[in-house]
């Protein structure tokens, strides 16, 4: 019994990882994380496309995606991921540290900003943090000042210009605003579920998002912050 306990602790302590970056960078990403007795890589890819569609087939815990990938930028593969797979963590890999890169990093959702050139501990770090559902890329914003006023003016535009300008800078998905909206008419998850035709651990999963994202408590208070702010209608009379 012991041992079966251990094994199932083991498993649930696995990362299960999505790599995407260029060939060369995947040659280093592979020689570090394979060396990780608790990392899973479940699939590695070199173009944007390939990653959001491997992110949405393999489901990973952790997308680790070059910023730098094309045909689709890794910063947008970052935002469509985000906001199909909101349970999944998001580290962008990038070649430079400028602010403007970390500023779209941020934007697209990411959980963490790494340079390609970081250590090995470093990234494995990352890796369980975001796992975790820490959102590391905030201590960088701290040690920026020019940076933070910069994220700080993107969100006070939220409030000057009100409701018209929340929907712009929602932070909550579409699913995610379908979902919240479904549950404000008193619906439960199951009820959810069967309206979006997707299963009731998905509708768990995005729950979870959004109470992150609205840094709230429960689902009362998770409709109430969303109507007042404008993003999603409420009641239907």
């Amino acid at each position: 019994m012991t041992d079966a306990r251990t094994a199932n602790a083991e498993r649930r302590s696995v990362v299960r990882v999505l790599l995407a970056s260029s060939r060369l960078t995947l040659i280093g990403l592979r020689q570090v994380l394979e060396a990780e007795p608790y990392v899973e890589i479940v699939a590695a890819v070199n173009d944007g496309e390939e990653a959001l569609a491997q992110t949405i087939e393999t489901e990973p815990d952790v997308a680790i995606i070059d910023a730098d990938l094309r045909p689709i930028s890794g910063n947008d593969a970052a935002k469509r991921i985000r906001r199909e797979l909101p349970h999944v963590g998001v580290v962008i890999l990038a070649s430079d540290d400028k602010e403007e890169t970390l500023f779209d990093a941020i934007r697209a959702g990411a959980a963490a900003y790494l340079n390609k050139d970081c250590e090995a501990a470093e990234l494995v770090d990352a890796i369980r943090r975001v796992r975790a559902g820490q959102f590391i890329i905030n201590e960088k914003v701290f040690t920026r000042p020019a940076l933070a006023m910069k994220v700080l003016a993107e969100f006070r535009e939220l409030s000057v210009y009100g409701t018209g300008a929340a929907k712009i800078f929602s932070p909550l998905s579409p699913r995610e605003g379908q979902i919240l909206d479904s549950i404000a008419q008193g619906r439960t998850n199951k009820e959810v579920a069967y309206a979006l035709a997707i299963s009731e651990q998905t509708v768990k999963n995005h729950m979870s998002s959004i109470l992150r994202k609205l840094a709230v408590n429960d689902r009362t208070q998770a409709v109430v912050y969303a109507m007042r702010q404008g993003w999603i209608k409420g009641v239907e009379s």
